[in-house]
């Protein structure tokens, strides 16, 4: 099985990948003017500024829910992984798929807003039904949908239980061994796993709007602690921080692990960290109640800084300050860096819990055990609001009784063969998932671009509005070209009527909305 799975990452995650990624970032940064850079106060002003309502979410709680999916196990083990077979140069290169990609995830949020729908109460977006509507290619979505489904439903929860688990062993100890169909497994992984599994079931029952209550709460919580940590042990070796950040971009561009391979891991951890350009933040993204699609989507851009920029380059610190880490060579056994034993693991939280364990003795370990559990479980909650998303998007054409049941019993199933695998067998199948999703959403993005450009044209007009210093912004996409935006044609249908209604009515004040 591992070695089918690397196989078929091994074509996945081709250089093709690689630069497509680092390549849609670079364009969508020039054509929206580095957007990421133009609107940043703008960005941070959106955050507190947006409502919610019966249908939809608030900005904050659609960035707190994206977040939940960014913010994971990748901003913990997958930095690890990225210094342990690319060297610390592989950090710069996560930074610059986070910088180039906040353009890219911009684009594909408020592609999401543009053609999201409602459906059963709520508002439902994302990849598929913008490849759809603006594309006109519906074999393509559908294509789309079926493997979100797998990779969120069934590859990637096991990615975040697995760091769970092993964590809790690694802080706890493994307890007794027990025998299993799935082999000879901790008691410790069994109870974590289990435990996982029953919170999950709890919560995703209660729909999206529990979902995106934990994440408005536990988010901003778990990332500021940890940030917290972190600032704390770089300032107590605030001496090495100049000398840290040479080696970061000197190691990108040396032939320490290969440059190819430092550039194949920041980007490919990148990518799983962030999640700009896989698909996975316009599903948030398209819940949020908002007067003007590109304002969700420079929210959504501001998201990539707070993973990256600050979560992940705070394990990196972290970890290269104290030196707690290897980096490992062409062979099996072969290292280029070795501080630490042969037999940690890079796939795991060891290297971070080691940082803070050598710097806050009898802390490290639990403390990394309980922010992973926070971490990857809001994570594992983001992946099964996108699995449900892309199953209400096939219900449309297709209905399938007992469908979203079915959903909800596989990602507990999945989240609890995580928590007991192997971590290479779950980091292989989680980067499987990522990756076809990468593929499919960035080719879409790019196609939409070049034959409609609708979030060009909302970005321009969202500009404009500004410029004209409106009280509420407006959006109008048949005024603007473009096709198939239901929702917001008959939102502004709604919206002059009322308008014209309260006209009528003498004296009568015209409402907001």
């Amino acid at each position: 099985m591992q070695d089918l799975v690397n196989t078929l990452n091994g074509l996945v995650w081709s250089p093709a990948l690689i630069y497509l990624c680092l390549g849609a970032g670079l364009f969508y940064s020039i054509v929206t003017r580095f957007v990421q850079v133009r609107h940043f106060g703008e960005m941070c002003r959106l955050l507190f500024s947006g409502k919610k309502s019966e249908k939809g979410i608030s900005s904050f709680q659609a960035l707190a829910v994206s977040l939940s999916g960014r913010v994971g196990t990748g901003n913990i083990a997958g930095v690890a992984a990225a210094i342990g077979f690319g060297g610390p140069g592989a950090v710069f290169w996560m930074w610059m798929v986070a910088f180039l990609g906040a353009a890219t995830a911009y684009a594909e949020s408020t592609l999401a807003q543009i053609y999201k729908e409602e459906d059963e109460g709520q508002y439902r977006g994302g990849p598929a039904y913008y490849i759809e509507k603006a594309m006109g290619q519906k074999w393509y979505a559908w294509i789309f949908a079926i493997a979100t489904v797998l990779a969120c439903g069934l590859l990637l929860p096991g990615v975040q239980s697995n760091s769970i688990g092993n964590a809790v062993e690694t802080a706890f100890g493994a307890g007794t061994m027990i025998e299993t169909g799935f082999g000879l497994i901790s008691s410790a992984k069994l109870l974590t796993g289990t435990v996982l599994v029953v919170i999950l079931g709890f919560i995703i029952f209660g729909g999206v709007k529990r979902i995106s209550r934990f994440a408005e709460i536990v988010v901003p919580f778990m990332a500021l602690g940890y940030i917290i940590v972190a600032c704390v042990i770089v300032a107590m070796n605030i001496e090495q921080v100049p000398g840290i950040i040479a080696l970061i971009v000197g190691d990108a561009f040396s032939p320490m692990a290969g440059v190819g391979a430092a550039i194949g891991w920041g980007v490919k951890r990148g990518v799983y960290s962030n999640e700009a350009g896989q698909g996975t933040g316009p599903h948030a993204a398209a819940a949020a109640e908002v007067d003007h699609p590109a304002q969700q989507g420079l929210v959504q851009s501001f998201s990539i800084y707070i993973d990256t920029l600050f979560v992940c380059s705070a394990t990196a610190f972290m970890i290269l300050i104290t030196g707690m880490y290897n980096v490992h060579g062409a062979g099996e056994g072969v290292f280029l860096i070795q501080n630490m034993g042969a037999d940690v693991a890079a796939n795991s939280p060891a290297f971070t819990q080691a940082a803070i364990e050598s710097m806050m003795p009898g802390v490290g370990k639990p403390f990394v055990a309980l922010a992973l559990f926070f971490f990857s479980f809001t994570t594992i909650l983001a992946y099964y609001y996108i699995a449900e998303t892309n199953v209400a998007y096939i219900r449309r054409t297709i209905k399938v009784p007992g469908a979203m049941f079915v959903l909800k019993v596989g990602i507990m199933a999945a989240t609890l063969y995580g928590a007991v695998k192997t971590a290479d067998l779950a980091w292989g199948l989680g980067d499987l998932g990522v990756g076809l999703m990468a593929w499919l959403n960035i080719i879409g993005i790019l196609i939409i671009f070049f034959a409609v450009r609708p979030a060009m044209a909302s970005l321009k007009d969202y500009e404009d509005q500004q410029k004209a210093g409106v009280s509420e912004y407006v959006f109008d996409p048949e005024k603007l070209g473009i096709k198939n935006a239901d929702y917001w044609v008959k939102r502004l249908k709604r919206r002059q009527a009322t308008a014209q209604n309260e006209m009528d009515v003498p004296g009568a004040v015209p409402s907001a909305d």
